[in-house]
């Protein structure tokens, strides 16, 4: 097992407009993105989870192109508004950090 801090190139977050946060996940080589794809650790279920929002309600893409897993999620405050604290969604991807990825 290893921790996707340690097997990821970048794993960063950003709005995706102001009511929505994505989540990148992107590997240096295709033998890495492969053995996390074939792990199925990565997907909409893992995100429902980690973000507290319904599997529905998750936008999840692999691009293989780009050695790069894609998670998009609701955001609980809309961007800019009363509460929000992180108006760029720029430390959202924080939970990913620890995710378990077995090789």
């Amino acid at each position: 097992m290893a921790k996707l801090s340690a097997i990821a190139k970048v794993c960063k977050s950003k709005n995706a407009g102001p009511f929505e946060v994505t989540i990148d996940v992107m590997f240096d080589t295709r033998e890495m993105y492969d053995k996390v794809l074939k792990s199925g650790v990565l997907c909409e279920q893992l995100f429902a989870t980690l973000y507290n929002v319904d599997v529905k309600d998750v936008l999840f893409t692999p691009y293989p192109a780009a050695f790069a897993f894609k998670g998009t999620i609701p955001r609980r405050i809309s961007s800019g508004d009363l509460g929000d604290t992180d108006v760029y969604g720029a430390q959202q991807h924080a939970p990913m950090l620890d995710v378990e990825i077995p090789l």
